[in-house]
């Protein structure tokens, strides 16, 4: 290999910072503390399920990380694969100071470049951010996105996220007023 690198060695544009000095990075056990913060204020307006540490601790590598221009978390976001071709953008939030500096768009499109990397060509969300996935090009959809099969086996998931995908009965309460979309990769 050249000295020089190759196109696949270039780092994505949401891993340098931009004009606002925000990087999205990968997260580090170490940053668990941060996500909880950030997820609070949408944990208690019932936006978000909360998480304990233990499942947020076990689940770090599904986590990008948003930093400010002093290297503070201002974002969080997560994709947790469900299947081979489907994978789900969860626990996006950010600080509320940071809202409408782009903050969101680079998460989401550092999520979908792990969804590429891990060969997933389908994303879901459960979301009350309607206008802001449409815009990123997801589509309202209805129930079903899995074959039968397919949901036979995810029922077994422990996994909460899991059940409010398949829209079982006992998340039902957690999901009153949330979108249900799909994004094609």
């Amino acid at each position: 290999m050249s000295d020089t690198g190759s196109a696949a060695d270039a780092t994505p544009a949401f891993e340098e910072r931009d004009a606002h000095g925000i990087r999205v990075r990968k997260a580090l056990a170490s940053d668990v503390p941060h996500i909880q913060r950030l997820i609070h204020p949408f944990v208690q307006r019932r936006i978000l399920l909360g998480k304990d540490n233990v499942t947020l601790y076990g689940s770090i590598q599904q986590f990008r990380i948003a930093e400010g221009p002093d290297g503070t978390p201002i974002g969080c976001g997560a994709l947790a694969v469900f299947w081979e071709d489907i994978a789900e953008v969860r626990t996006l939030a950010l600080d509320p100071d940071w809202i409408h500096k782009r903050v969101g768009h680079r998460m989401l499109e550092a999520l979908e470049h792990d969804a590429r990397e891990l060969g997933v060509a389908r994303i879901f969300c459960l979301t009350f951010e309607v206008d802001f996935f449409a815009a990123h090009g997801y589509l309202e959809i209805g129930e079903s996105v899995v074959s039968p099969d397919v949901y036979a086996e995810l029922v077994r998931s422990s996994d909460e996220g899991v059940a409010e995908f398949l829209d079982l009965a006992r998340v039902k309460p957690n999901t009153l007023g949330n979108t249900r979309m799909l994004k094609v990769l």
